[in-house]
């Protein structure tokens, strides 16, 4: 996607592009939680990009939009989402139904394990990080099964290693999971033009609506909220789910808008009004002592 971006892009006569890698933290820490690594807030996937944007030595930063704060420095603007890949979690290994009594699955995502946890309390979690080829390749070294992004999956052509995509009304996927975030600074506006254009109108409402949510329940890429939008003639459709870390409480609703940030904000008095926010202090409470 981000390919066929700037290849469009380069097309114009007055302008060049020079794709380059950026190292944030984390990449380079892959063994300490998300959650102790960056706390809730999120960012430690973006931070280092978003500097090299305001240092100039970058003029767009492209990144995972599940990993982007919801809070986006003045300073700092996202073009309209590109057309937005596979959302969905996938279990690879097993199905769901098919993990014997006490599997080992393998995921380092907090909201993985409190939605796993929920639907299957006898199977055993295994921390995992990384890039996808290793996460996947523990299937063959011990563990029953791993659960990744199937965006992520799809990209690296490994469709084959997708047992299950887990069904959203059960699982639903990070906000903005499968969707890009492309970033420039705010001041270039013919550049933000230019990539507005190739933009998704449905894509950019429906994850505009899922981080809207995250944003008014105060949560981050490292908490169990899972949220998913889909806009089919106007009409959006949002629905989310808070988790206890041990499975055992959760807060779910869906609420159908038609401006994104106010059916997010709408969803997030529903969730409060079932006990999300109790759910939620009880998860940032230890890391706050």
């Amino acid at each position: 996607m981000v390919q066929e971006l700037i290849t469009h892009l380069s097309g114009c006569p007055v302008v060049q592009f020079k794709a380059r890698s950026v190292m944030t933290e984390g990449d380079k820490d892959r063994k300490t939680s998300l959650r102790d690594l960056g706390g809730g807030e999120g960012g430690v996937f973006t931070t280092q990009l978003e500097q090299e944007l305001l240092a100039g030595r970058v003029d767009i930063a492209v990144h995972s939009l599940k990993d982007l704060p919801t809070a986006i420095r003045g300073d700092l603007a996202l073009a309209v989402t590109p057309l937005r890949a596979e959302p969905l979690d996938a279990l690879c290994g097993s199905t769901l139904a098919g993990l014997r009594p006490g599997a080992r699955v393998g995921t380092g995502s907090a909201r993985r394990i409190a939605q796993l946890k929920a639907l299957r309390p006898d199977v055993e979690v295994i921390p995992i990080r990384g890039n996808v080829p290793p996460r996947l390749a523990k299937v063959k070294s011990g563990l029953d099964a791993v659960i990744l992004a199937a965006s992520g999956l799809r990209r690296l052509g490994l469709d084959d290693a997708i047992t299950e995509l887990l069904d959203p009304a059960l699982f639903p996927p990070s906000p903005g999971q499968g969707a890009l975030a492309v970033q420039v600074r705010a001041g270039d506006t013919e550049l933000l033009e230019m990539l507005n254009s190739f933009g998704d109108a449905d894509a950019d409402a429906a994850v505009r609506a899922e981080r809207a949510l995250l944003a008014e329940l105060h949560g981050g890429c490292s908490v169990p909220v899972g949220a998913l939008a889909v806009r089919q003639d106007g009409a959006l459709s949002l629905s989310a789910q808070v988790t206890s870390l041990d499975g055992r409480e959760r807060a779910a609703g869906t609420v159908t808008g038609s401006d994104p940030e106010a059916t997010g904000r709408a969803l997030a008095a529903v969730l409060r009004g079932r006990g999300a926010d109790v759910i939620l202090n009880q998860i940032r409470e230890p890391a706050g002592r």
